[in-house]
């Protein structure tokens, strides 16, 4: 309304990756030709008690052991990972079609390029790599990229003990162990619909700067995972051209982001 934006407002409710289908669906929509300009995001104020009792439930927020710093409960990928934290965030992107922006002479120098979504249809909390994969693959061939291209991978990575597993696997088995992987939930904590949106965020901005974000709180990684993960200090990554963002929803929804940089 205070933009004045009249084109079709849609929500998508996909849990965790409710913000990454957003974006996927305005770059599809921009592809089409229906639009040329969009505005997609998402955000969800999840810091109620009533919620919390729902993922305690679950046993799947991280517990506060005795003498351990809050701010590090949240430890993807770790060997001693035990759950994730609920945060809150939000963001929105602004896409626009490369003939508009020609058309009013601009060129930004990041673009979103692939995006595919699926649903694993197994179970309503544990993830499926297989079905992960196959939504990789499905992103690659959008964009028409090679496993070999991307340059980073930010991980869904919930610090979950069946969700990082599964995730490893799946990111093994489409990528090898040669791009680099790391997870912004240590940051910023899971920010469920909100989190795709915001880790978009954090892709552009690796893109932009040529340098991966650590993993945080990642002293041991679990020796079952074969994958390349950024941890302590952030990667300098002067080739970066292509980066991959996942997000898994419980429900089974997986959805693929591919953005990369024409510099």
């Amino acid at each position: 309304m205070r933009h004045g934006a009249r084109g079709a407002a849609l929500t998508y409710a996909c849990a965790c990756a409710s913000s990454a289908v957003a974006l996927g669906e305005a770059l599809r929509a921009l592809r089409a030709g229906w639009i040329d300009v969009a505005i997609a995001g998402g955000h969800e104020a999840m810091l109620t008690l009533g919620v919390l009792a729902s993922w305690h439930a679950m046993r799947v927020l991280a517990p506060l052991r005795e003498g351990m710093d809050a701010t590090a409960a949240c430890r993807p990928f770790s060997e001693d990972r035990a759950g994730f934290a609920l945060g809150e965030g939000a963001a929105a992107l602004v896409l626009e079609s490369e003939a508009h922006a020609q058309a009013r002479r601009a060129r930004s120098p990041l673009f979103l390029m692939g995006y595919a979504t699926n649903c694993d249809a197994m179970h309503i909390t544990q993830p499926q790599a297989q079905g992960q994969a196959r939504a990789m693959r499905a992103a690659l061939q959008d964009a028409g990229l090679d496993p070999a291209d991307i340059g980073y991978i930010n991980a869904h990575g919930t610090a979950t003990r069946a969700g990082d597993a599964a995730e490893a696997q799946s990111v093994a088995e489409v990528f090898g162990h040669h791009a680099p992987v790391s997870s912004t939930k240590a940051i910023h904590g899971h920010l469920l619909g909100g989190g795709g949106a915001v880790e978009m965020v954090a892709v552009l901005r690796a893109l932009e700067r040529r340098r991966l974000p650590p993993t945080a709180h990642l002293a041991a990684a679990d020796p079952a995972f074969a994958l390349d993960l950024v941890r302590g200090q952030a990667r300098e990554a002067p080739q970066l051209r292509y980066a991959l963002s996942n997000s898994f929803a419980f429900g089974g929804t997986n959805a693929v982001l591919i953005a990369g940089s024409h510099a």
